[in-house]
């Protein structure tokens, strides 16, 4: 019966001031609420990058010919480097290299050839690459099969399409293996059909590309013995940077390149760049953590001011209840309850609207194909809020408990 005495007590203190009350609530709802949607963010922003790089490994490197920015063994600054097919070899012996894929494509990086089929024509990224390739750059195989070893030996005119390719050159329910296309005059038997797991533009560009064999493009397309980059992937264990320069060592010293020329030759390191997005996405969440406790924090205040309040407008009932021999310690403990029972309530409400929001974001994003990964809040976050919720409502009417606990009797009764 004391405990209902003392929850009946608060909720009539909290119902006196009706909007005073419901507007500290809503800053503590609004606390606890933003928190939820600011900690839910970061994993969602994570996400979408993620997906942009899925099926991409983490552990590739990328090197291409440049242009020398130094004079060695007597030739002059501003020599073109042109990789050629011997060194693909030495390259592939390099330690620690697992998979080793040399790249042709037409019209350079990104650019785009017309591929014709019956009357269709459409303006796709053809690439000669080595099977390897696929263990770079993850195909999901939706019909057929990749680039083999023996179409790369036997230079067989055979490619590999992606799925927009196939849906742009042939008609509805029309079987794309066996089917023919043609690249600058060039027929190519189509032997597989991919997609992919990235998203967003990165994923759009892996699906508008027309894969053949290496040797087969070199001789189709009159690039002789030239490559136009490398792809490779270290072996597990071996660090990705280690392996980039050492790879570049050799190139340059198998192009007679100065050993501190770096813009002799470009590259770029997949795990350099996802350590830098892990670090930048981890600085991300902590700001955005830091914005949603702050707000919090102004919630707090909010109860703290209400509470100061309160107490001073109750100085005569608190007097009262010292004189008829109520200790400080339960006078502490009826301000805390207020403190708690205010914080607690409207921040569990603001708790399930955080979760609740969190839910039909996801579901919007995608229903509208939103390029961003789920929001989420864990049962362990739901946990450690609910305890923030708790502790912050203690610290809020820690302050005025103990002004309330240092009223004496003979002070109250004199209060006007």
């Amino acid at each position: 019966m004391a405990d209902l005495d003392a929850f009946f007590e608060i909720a009539q203190s909290l119902g006196r001031h009706k909007l005073r009350t419901a507007l500290t609530a809503l800053g503590v709802f609004l606390g606890i609420f933003i928190f939820v949607l600011m900690s839910g963010l970061g994993p969602a922003l994570q996400g979408a990058v993620q997906k942009r790089m899925a099926g991409f490994a983490t552990n590739a490197v990328f090197m291409w010919g440049q242009r020398t920015s130094m004079p060695h063994a007597g030739m002059q600054p501003n020599r073109p480097v042109r990789f050629k097919n011997d060194d693909i070899a030495p390259l592939s012996r390099l330690e620690g290299v697992e998979h080793l894929a040399p790249r042709n494509q037409l019209g350079g990086f990104r650019a785009g050839a017309v591929v014709k089929r019956h009357g269709k024509t459409g303006s796709y990224q053809v690439a000669g690459d080595y099977p390897a390739f696929q263990y770079i750059q993850v195909p999901l195989m939706r019909a057929g099969r990749y680039i083999n070893d023996r179409g790369l030996v036997e230079r067989r005119k055979v490619a590999v399409i992606g799925e927009e390719v196939a849906r742009g050159l042939f008609a509805p329910g029309e079987e794309p293996i066996g089917g023919a296309i043609e690249v600058n005059g060039i027929h190519f038997e189509v032997v597989g059909v991919f997609g992919t797991r990235a998203q967003g533009q990165q994923g759009d560009q892996q699906v508008r590309a027309v894969h053949v064999p290496f040797s087969t493009f070199q001789q189709a397309f009159h690039f002789g013995d030239h490559v136009s980059w490398f792809a490779m992937t270290a072996r597990p264990g071996v660090d990705g940077a280690d392996l980039e320069r050492r790879a570049r060592a050799l190139l340059a010293e198998r192009h007679k390149l100065a050993p501190d020329d770096e813009l002799a030759i470009g590259s770029w390191n997949a795990a350099k760049q996802f350590a830098k997005q892990g670090t930048l996405f981890l600085a991300i969440q902590v700001i955005l953590v830091l914005a949603g406790f702050l707000s919090l924090l102004a919630g707090a205040i909010g109860v703290l001011t209400i509470l100061l309040i309160t107490v001073r407008e109750r100085t005569k009932e608190i007097g009262v209840r010292k004189a008829l021999g109520a200790t400080p310690r339960s006078v502490v403990a009826i301000v805390l309850a207020e403190a708690i029972m205010l914080t607690a309530a409207a921040g569990y409400v603001g708790l399930v609207a955080g979760v609740a929001t969190i839910e039909l974001a996801n579901w919007l994003f995608v229903r509208f194909q939103v390029p961003l990964g789920d929001m989420h809040v864990s049962l362990e976050f739901a946990a450690i809020a609910t305890v923030i919720l708790i502790v912050v409502g203690a610290v809020a009417g820690l302050i005025p408990a103990l002004r309330a606990a240092a009223i004496q009797p003979i002070e109250a009764l004199r209060d006007e």
